[in-house]
C-alpha cells in the first residue's frame, strides 16, 4: 500500500466494484437518457488526480451536446455508438478509446443495442467538472 500526504488526507491504495454502486443520472432529461456509477472520485474516497466511472446508455440512449474544461476520454466495454466531437463523428464501441480535448463540444447517440464505456477525468472530484449543455446555452 503506498500512503501519500496532502491537502490534510492521506491518499491510500483501495479497490471498489461497479455493481456494488448505485446508478446515476441527471434530473433532467434534455441532458441525456445516460447512466452512470462513478468508481473512483475524491467526494467519495482518497483518491486524487482522478475522476473515472462507467457510463451506461439503453438502446438509442443520449448524452445532450455539451462542453467542460477538464479533457475526457471514453473507452468503449459493449454496445455500439457514435460521439460528435465539434461537429465531427466518431464510433465508439469494444476497445475503442476516444479522447475528448478540453472544452471541445461533444455528445453521444447509443446505437439499437445501447452502449456502456469507461470515462475518466484528470480532476479531483466529479464535482470539479462544470457541464455546459449547448442546448442552455
Amino acid at each position: 500500500m503506498i500512503a501519500e500526504q496532502g491537502f490534510g488526507a492521506i491518499i491510500r491504495a483501495f479497490s471498489v466494484h461497479a455493481d456494488e454502486l448505485a446508478d446515476e443520472g441527471f434530473e433532467d432529461a434534455a441532458r441525456g437518457t445516460v447512466t452512470w456509477r462513478t468508481l473512483i472520485a475524491g467526494e467519495r474516497d482518497a483518491s486524487r488526480g482522478l475522476v473515472a466511472g462507467i457510463a451506461t446508455f439503453g438502446p438509442e440512449g443520449t448524452l445532450t451536446p455539451h462542453r467542460h474544461s477538464a479533457p475526457e476520454f471514453y473507452f468503449g466495454m459493449e454496445g455500439a455508438g457514435t460521439v460528435t466531437i465539434d461537429g465531427v463523428a466518431h464510433p465508439i464501441g469494444p476497445g475503442i478509446a476516444v479522447y475528448l480535448p478540453p472544452d471541445s463540444e461533444h455528445g453521444v447517440v447509443a446505437g439499437a443495442l445501447g452502449l456502456r464505456f469507461l470515462y475518466a477525468f484528470p480532476v479531483d472530484r466529479f464535482a470539479d467538472v462544470e457541464y455546459r449543455f449547448s442546448h442552455c446555452a
